[in-house]
């Protein structure tokens, strides 16, 4: 009997060094880097916030799309949460509101250096990034009937520019000053995307900036009503942007992306994917792979998110890539 008592003692303290072994930390050192923890955390202990946009816009889909992975393949708790989109989402993130956060990579740079819309503020520089997404295309959309043919022929107009601060917002202002002008040349509108398609629909505004994948629901929704149009972004003012904000490239709307018949020139900037510094090496680690590991699901969420791929996940990443998603991203080849 003492030795049946002893063999099943043993058995029990095996089987609680096992779970332990399974256990992944989220803590972080005295200097808020992501370390190890004295107690381990699992994964299903976690909850993630994914901060996205509005949801008419294609961030809320994808993020729809991660969270649910997170869920399903980890036991992570996690949620959605629409929002204003990049500089909100920056912010939720520095003040621990968010877990994980699809930005534009021109507003994390910003952040992390503490200039344009975070000009005045203390950069922060503790952001990490878990990988780049996919581009967004800067869209200036009107109609065919409202007879602006260019950026320029936007002066004197009423001109949807983004939520404040958001990130469509900052690439107006840019795309304005490739072009010799600013604000003081329209009447400018913080819209959404939605409120801003609605209002050319009901004629109290000419145009909109809609940076975003393509297609963009928005669009779409327009053209089926009015014959959209958007116009081009390209020459000088296109080399202005790559020369003074090298997060933008020059790129290509295909033809039958809309209704249009031709290709678009237009600039674009990468997306990327924001994780918290607070969380640790392993959970994050564990957290990418699940997500790559089921990259399908996330592709399938919307047409622009096919575009993100193993090949790009450190293009235009502007912050350094947290150490789990690195490690990961080595153990799989994806970095050079």
């Amino acid at each position: 009997m003492k030795k049946l008592a002893g063999l099943l003692v043993a058995t029990m303290l095996l089987a609680t060094a096992c779970g332990d072994d399974d256990a992944v930390d989220t803590g972080t050192d005295d200097n808020g880097e992501s370390g190890e923890a004295s107690e381990g955390v699992e994964l299903d202990d976690l909850f993630v916030t994914v901060a996205t946009g509005g949801t008419s816009g294609v961030y809320y889909p994808i993020g729809g799309a991660i969270s649910n992975i997170l869920e399903g393949e980890l036991g992570v708790d996690s949620s959605v949460q629409a929002t204003g989109a990049s500089v909100e989402n920056i912010n939720l993130i520095e003040n621990d509101r968010a877990e994980l956060a699809i930005t534009m990579a021109d507003a994390v740079q910003q952040a992390y250096e503490g200039s344009g819309a975070f000009d005045g503020e203390e950069p922060t520089d503790n952001l990490r990034g878990m990988a780049s997404l996919y581009p967004n295309f800067v869209q200036v959309v009107t109609t065919e009937d409202s007879g602006i043919e260019s950026i320029e022929d936007l002066a004197g107009k009423s001109v949807g520019v983004g939520a404040p601060n958001s990130g469509v917002e900052l690439n107006a202002r840019m795309v304005f000053e490739a072009y010799g002008m600013s604000y003081d040349d329209i009447n400018e509108d913080y819209l959404s995307y939605a409120e801003a398609i609605d209002q050319i629909k009901n004629g109290m505004v000419d145009a909109a900036f809609v940076t975003s994948g393509v297609p963009n629901a928005t669009v779409i929704d327009l053209d089926t009503t009015h014959n959209a149009k958007i116009l081009p972004i390209e020459g000088e003012a296109m080399e202005y942007l790559e020369e003074n904000y090298p997060f933008f490239s020059p790129e290509t709307i295909p033809a039958g992306a809309y209704n249009n018949d031709e290709d678009i020139q237009t600039a674009a900037i990468m997306n990327v994917l924001l994780v918290s510094n607070d969380i640790s090496e392993d959970a994050v680690y564990e957290m990418t792979k699940a997500l790559f590991e089921n990259l399908d699901s996330i592709q399938g969420s919307h047409n622009a998110a096919q575009d993100i791929t193993l090949d790009t996940v450190d293009l235009g990443m502007p912050v350094p890539l947290h150490p789990g998603a690195e490690r990961y991203f080595e153990e799989v080849g994806a970095l050079d």
